[in-house]
């Protein structure tokens, strides 16, 4: 019998859900690596939220073939001692194209429309004409990442009149957007954008990828939007680019430490808004991602089919 266990906070609810459609299947939830390891080290799958495993604890896995992320986010998976293994990993790519389209749209048109500084005038009982809005129809987006968050993304802002660049590993044209370069046209894009939204995966090749030299890039009027990976982007930078008004403001939901140190000078900043890493939050979050579990387990358990979402160790993604 296929035994399958979990790391992953997962309600009753869903677990019932699973063991109700695979019956043939030993089921096996907790809440944490370290009691897989004690009570199912024998498991052939793991359902982890890919912030857990190490070197170390996966030979204590001895059966392990298959792990499934049920998130987008990978880079902390010890890719090596996997593949190494020869175990077949699986993320939840996808799932996001949703909430976090409905995310970057929100914080754009607040952005615009200065929505977040009308907020701060009525908490001052202040009548305050003078703010100067704009608006987004006209405007220039640029998406770095062409995957299904930024496709979301893009698909929603169409809607808007925007012009919509993207930017992906090979400059392949996509539908939704108008243009898509790949990274040696970054400059160009910054260039041309009001708002660059990041959401790229955190590679070796994209961590620090938004310098000093790339802010320099962007209009001073322009606004980052950064809802992919913190270390994307360098924080140093983005500090004096937004002390020193070189850029008009930012987003970020994300950082490269989490949660943000209360001491931490983003804070003070008039310039940028800052959202708790949630802009993947979703209520249907648990069940979009196990319904892609769901999927590849037939297959699994089958040999027919293909794998949703299959990851390349040696990418990373």
């Amino acid at each position: 019998m296929t035994h399958v266990t979990s790391s992953a906070r997962i309600s009753e609810k869903h677990q019932r859900r699973l063991r109700e459609a695979f019956p043939q299947v030993r089921f096996s939830f907790f809440e944490e690596i370290g009691e897989v390891l004690d009570a199912a080290p024998e498991a052939e799958v793991l359902i982890t939220y890919g912030e857990d495993l190490t070197p170390d604890n996966i030979p204590r896995l001895s059966n392990l073939r298959w792990v499934h992320v049920i998130s987008a986010g990978v880079e902390l998976l010890p890719f090596d001692a996997l593949k190494k293994r020869k175990v077949m990993v699986t993320n939840s790519r996808g799932i996001h194209a949703i909430p976090m389209g409905e995310y970057a749209l929100a914080v754009i048109l607040q952005w615009t429309r200065r929505l977040h500084q009308f907020v701060d005038r009525q908490r001052e009982r202040k009548w305050d004409r003078s703010l100067r809005v704009s608006e987004l129809a006209g405007k220039t987006v640029a998406i770095l990442g062409a995957g299904a968050i930024g496709r979301g993304i893009a698909k929603r802002l169409k809607a808007f009149d925007v012009t919509v660049l993207g930017m992906n590993t090979s400059g392949t044209p996509m539908d939704g957007f108008d243009e898509m370069a790949g990274p040696e046209e970054l400059k160009s894009i910054l260039k041309r954008s009001d708002f660059v939204v990041v959401t790229l995966p955190l590679t070796h090749q994209t961590r620090g990828l938004i310098g000093e030299e790339e802010l320099g890039w962007m209009k001073p009027t322009a606004c980052l939007i950064n809802m992919a990976r913190g270390a994307v982007v360098d924080e140093e930078a983005l500090l004096n680019a937004l002390t020193h008004r070189r850029i008009g403001g930012a987003v970020l939901d994300v950082f490269e430490q989490e949660p943000l140190p209360k001491e931490h000078p983003f804070w003070n900043l008039d310039n940028l808004l800052i959202t708790p890493h949630v802009s993947g939050r979703s209520p249907m979050y648990m069940t979009r991602a196990l319904e892609l579990f769901h999927r590849n387990l037939v297959v699994y358990l089958s040999g027919e089919g293909k794998v949703v979402n299959l990851l390349d160790p040696d990418r990373g993604y």
